[in-house]
């Protein structure tokens, strides 16, 4: 069986195309695997796959704009339930946790957007992530990350995302951020 064969698109709401929901939960899929530490050679856990598992894409869409109908923006919406290994120590999720969860789904409405205008989809890196914490969510809260894109150029593209509290039905987090193309890394 090949890796994401498995994948089964029919529980993700959303216009987009089944292949373009596919290839995002099979992204979602391979940033859950452990992997080899460069420095000790070890297979180890790490920060991303511990988040990604935690996740569930549950809406894959590609929208006219509101303002600017002639244009589209990539949704994705993603669920989590808060738990004890995401706390800080008093006892509310941890902002750290809560910034790496934004930086994994912002990176999904931009591949989305360009995969399915004809564009090559790719995920890129954050350039810069900005976060305004509203409320505080507890253990056992389920959250709602809606992650939006706003500009795509060519190398340099631009989000939003909030984070809706789903049991508490208020807002917890929004974050704008700029994601890039990196350049082919120089060899010295």
């Amino acid at each position: 069986m090949k890796p994401g064969s498995d994948i089964d698109t029919s529980q993700v709401e959303g216009n987009a195309s089944p292949e373009v929901k596919h290839t995002l939960l099979g992204a979602l899929q391979l940033m859950r695997l452990s992997r080899v530490s460069r420095s000790t050679g070890k297979l180890f856990r790490g920060f991303e796959p511990e988040f990604a598992s935690r996740l569930q894409i549950t809406e894959v869409s590609i929208l006219s704009k509101t303002e600017e109908p002639e244009k589209f923006e990539g949704r994705v919406v993603v669920q989590v339930i808060v738990d004890e290994e995401m706390l800080n120590e008093v006892g509310s999720m941890h902002g750290g946790c809560l910034a790496m969860i934004i930086e994994i789904c912002s990176a999904m409405p931009i591949y989305v957007l360009r995969a399915s205008t004809g564009a090559y989809g790719v995920f890129g890196v954050q350039q810069s992530l900005n976060i305004v914490f509203h409320s505080p969510a507890m253990p056992g809260d389920k959250l709602r990350i809606v992650s939006t894109t706003l500009t795509l150029g060519s190398r340099a593209r631009s989000g939003r995302c909030e984070v809706w509290n789903v049991t508490r039905h208020r807002l917890v987090a929004s974050a704008v951020y700029i994601n890039m193309v990196p350049s082919e890394s120089s060899k010295l």
